[in-house]
Order: structure tokens, then C-alpha cells, then sequence
């Protein structure tokens, strides 16, 4: 048995006129997003930065008050 050449059509894709604009929808009204978020999340956005900006300046007063006591 001998090998058939097999006819192949080229496919080629593209989009729609209608659906060129995906991604501008992303970006659109992007600070009432934001704002939606945070006021959604306060709660669990406050929770996680407060120990963090805690623990920062203790450490940041804690360098402090050791550079000072090398002073006297």
C-alpha cells in the first residue's frame, strides 16, 4: 500500500470586527473598582497592614532608642 497525498486547507483565525475591544473593558472606571474593593475589604485590609506598619515602627523606634544609648 502506497502512501495518498492528502489535501490540507490553510485555517486561519482572527477576530471579529465586534470583539477587537476586550481589553479596554479592564481599565475601565478603574478607581470606583478599587474603591469598591477597599470598602468591601476594609476590615481584612486593615487587619493586614496594621501589624505590619506596627511591627516597622517598632523596629524603626527600637534602632532609634539603640543608637541613643551608645551616646552617653
Amino acid at each position: 500500500m502506497g502512501k495518498v497525498p492528502v489535501r490540507m486547507k490553510a485555517v486561519v483565525y482572527a477576530l471579529s470586527p465586534f470583539q477587537q475591544k476586550v481589553m479596554p473593558g479592564l481599565w475601565k472606571d478603574i478607581t470606583t473598582k478599587i474603591h469598591h474593593k477597599v470598602t468591601e475589604n476594609w476590615i481584612s485590609a486593615t487587619l493586614l497592614v496594621t501589624p505590619v506598619v506596627g511591627t516597622y515602627q517598632y523596629a524603626m523606634w527600637y534602632k532609634e532608642q539603640e543608637k541613643l544609648s551608645h551616646r552617653y
